[in-house]
């Protein structure tokens, strides 16, 4: 029945123990004169119903997109282009790991909780990211969205900044000497929040088994990849590590990682000073574009990211009909859902255009 798959959904997506939850994000810019729309509860009970084979296919695809990246040189000969193309859409395969380490970190992967935490801990830790600490950290990034406890702040916040500002900080992510403070984030320890003059740290009630298995975990991942280079190195082919994972994870993959989460938050059309104006409609955004680019820059359908900050419990296969759900019940009214061409002119401008841009400029 509708009420059961609705009742199931609901558990499943919001685990009951304190400290562990992703709060729904339904709030409006300003007050509504009238009664908020919502989904009904076929319609919610539709998006938010796990499938396991949907999982496990954008897993397996993703694995041999991945290998199959990751052979080009073995097949099309070791020079420069063949190498770069491979070392590019292999960070973009690391990217979409990434997307779906988050997509675990949600409880929205797998139906059995363990499966779920598994698959999302292989996801993490082939990239070099902790899942579970990731969960840890996530939570207030939903929970205090665009607030001085969002710990996404340092990364995304004051843009636009200038043209030049946003090249120079790709530029350098691309030398690999920023990639310390991306997995300095996704291990537990973002970077300061300026405006608050502290770092953001886990909750105090963040709960116990969330800290404990975030500590597991992150061991789990140094254990691996030093597993990894010692087996390479042992067998004498490092520089096959190096090269086809190791060095597009260190460069390549930081530039995508930061351009999209600007992307995703960066020059909003929230007033973020005023507080009680934040919302996902304005805080965050939803990019929409052809498909070759969301494969590359959104994997997973993860540009749909006002629906994902509405309600985290949708999986990422049911955010499409989600965006459409909510777009014909009005609930997107007023949203910042743009092309991706819109959304890089707005996060590229100078700072002092940034008052003057449109809602879709």
């Amino acid at each position: 029945s509708i009420d059961y798959m609705l009742r199931r959904s609901v558990r499943l997506c919001c685990v009951v123990r304190p400290g562990e939850e992703f709060k729904h994000d339904d709030r409006v810019p300003v007050a509504p004169k009238a009664k908020k729309p919502r989904l009904s509860r076929e319609e919610l009970a539709s998006v938010l119903t796990l499938s396991d084979k949907k999982a496990a296919i954008s897993t397996v695809r993703l694995l041999a997109e991945t290998a199959g990246c990751m052979s080009l040189p073995f097949f099309f000969g070791w020079n420069v282009p063949v190498v770069l193309a491979s070392a590019v859409l292999t960070a973009s395969r690391q990217q979409a790991m990434f997307v779906l380490a988050h997509d675990a970190a949600h409880y929205r992967l797998f139906r059995k909780p363990q499966v779920n935490d598994i698959v999302g801990s292989v996801m993490g830790t082939l990239p070099g990211i902790s899942m579970h600490t990731y969960r840890v950290i996530h939570r207030l990034h939903h929970n205090h969205l665009y607030t001085k406890m969002d710990p996404d702040i340092p990364l995304n916040g004051g843009y636009p900044r200038g043209k030049m500002y946003l090249i120079k900080k790709l530029l350098v992510d691309l030398t690999g000497v920023t990639a310390y403070k991306t997995y300095s984030y996704f291990w537990g320890a973002p970077a300061m929040n300026t405006e608050v003059g502290k770092e953001n740290r886990p909750l105090a009630d963040t709960s116990e088994r969330l800290q404990t298995a975030a500590l597991r975990d992150r061991w789990v991942v140094v254990a691996s990849h030093a597993t990894t280079i010692a087996f390479f190195a042992y067998n004498g082919i490092l520089s096959y590590y190096l090269i086809l994972w190791f060095l597009p994870m260190m460069s390549l993959l930081q530039p995508l990682l930061r351009l999209r989460a600007i992307m995703e938050h960066g020059a909003p059309l929230a007033n973020v000073k005023l507080v009680e104006k934040i919302s996902p409609l304005t805080a965050a955004r939803t990019n929409l574009g052809p498909a070759p680019l969301m494969w590359f820059l959104f994997p997973y359908n993860v540009n749909y990211h006002i629906e994902h900050h509405i309600n985290p419990g949708i999986p990422h296969y049911n955010l499409p009909k989600a965006h459409q759900l909510m777009k014909e019940k009005g609930m997107l009214e007023g949203a910042d859902v743009r092309d991706v061409r819109s959304t890089l002119r707005r996060i590229f401008a100078e700072k002092q255009q940034s008052a003057q841009l449109s809602n879709h400029s």
